[in-house]
């Protein structure tokens, strides 16, 4: 059983930057595939990026358009969501996701265990 726990989420300005955490306990987290979704209110929880578990490959969302890196930490079992120039619409709870030995996934049921989800609140 994987555990995931979110930080790093908060109230920040349009264009400024955060940089999401999750860290991971319960498994061999480099045999994970990650990835990180969001649900706005009112709306379904969507896909943001995604990190292979091997091969270094990572993958986004169209609206990430570029401003978004993700990036894990196989030592401390931990995966990064950096983002920069925010905005508005970029105001949601934001989750990461493990799918064990996972190709590219981007669909909820894809992944088989989930964060409890940090707030990202943009100001514009």
């Amino acid at each position: 059983q994987v555990q995931l726990v979110e930080s790093g989420g908060g109230l920040v300005q349009a264009g400024g930057s955060l940089r999401l955490s999750c860290a991971a306990s319960g498994g061999t987290f480099g045999r994970y595939s990650m990835g990180w979704f969001r649900q706005a209110p009112g709306k379904e929880r969507e896909f943001v990026a995604g990190s292979m578990w091997t091969g270094g490959i990572t993958y986004y969302a169209d609206f990430v358009n570029g401003r978004f890196t993700i990036s894990r930490d196989n030592v401390k079992n931990t995966v990064y969501l950096q983002m920069n120039s925010l905005k508005p619409e970029d105001t949601a709870v934001y989750y990461c996701a493990a799918n064990y030995l996972g190709g590219r996934r981007t669909l909820q049921n894809e992944y088989d265990y989930w964060g409890q989800g940090t707030q990202v609140t943009v100001s514009s």
